[in-house]
């Protein structure tokens, strides 16, 4: 069997903060801990109650006293907002990455990718983007919605784009693709 289970969440985290940790200091790496979507958000009766549950997940890593924080693959921007908020309560001035699996239209909810992004910095974001839900070309025409968007709001931030890696294209890596949004993998051509 799998020995995840037995270990939990919280001593996997731990063990990846150390070693991490025993591999590159005294060079002086930093370490980052990381939240995402909760089924919670999908159910909650209140923020209050997503960013409870969210700073469960938090404990270890303020702990481990994690150097920044990424708070990604969220498809809803609400609910990375309240993340955001969780992360700047519970673990005050630690610098937070938040990036959304959004395409450049859109949140799931029809906020558009601008919007989004100003949300993100106004709930407290150091640096914004999208991730892995996209090719390259669609991340980079998102984060360019999000970045005119901030700067016409007069905010400023660092942005990022953690795209979906396309490989090497194998029939295997075709066939199996778990990410649907990306027709550069549905379309071998």
């Amino acid at each position: 069997g799998h020995s995840a289970g037995q270990h939990g969440c919280y001593g996997i985290n731990t063990a990846a903060c150390n070693l991490v940790r025993s591999a590159s200091y005294p060079e002086g790496a930093l370490i980052a801990g990381g939240v995402s979507q909760t089924p919670t958000y999908l159910t909650a009766v209140s923020p209050e109650a997503v960013k409870d549950e969210v700073k469960k997940q938090l404990k270890v890593f303020k702990e481990q006293k994690v150097d920044l924080m990424i708070a990604e693959y969220y498809e809803h921007v609400e609910e990375a907002e309240w993340h955001i908020h969780a992360i700047k309560e519970y673990m005050p001035g630690t610098p937070i990455c938040a990036s959304l699996a959004i395409n450049a239209d859109s949140d799931v909810h029809g906020v558009p990718t601008g919007e989004c992004g100003v949300r993100l910095v106004k709930a407290g974001a150091d640096v914004i983007g999208v991730n892995c839900h996209f090719d390259p070309f669609r991340c980079i025409e998102a984060v360019v919605k999000m970045r005119d968007a901030v700067k016409e709001a007069g905010l400023k931030c660092h942005f990022m784009v953690q795209p979906l890696d396309t490989g090497p294209r194998t029939p295997v890596s075709r066939a199996s693709s778990t990410y649907p949004s990306s027709p550069s993998l549905s379309n071998p051509g």
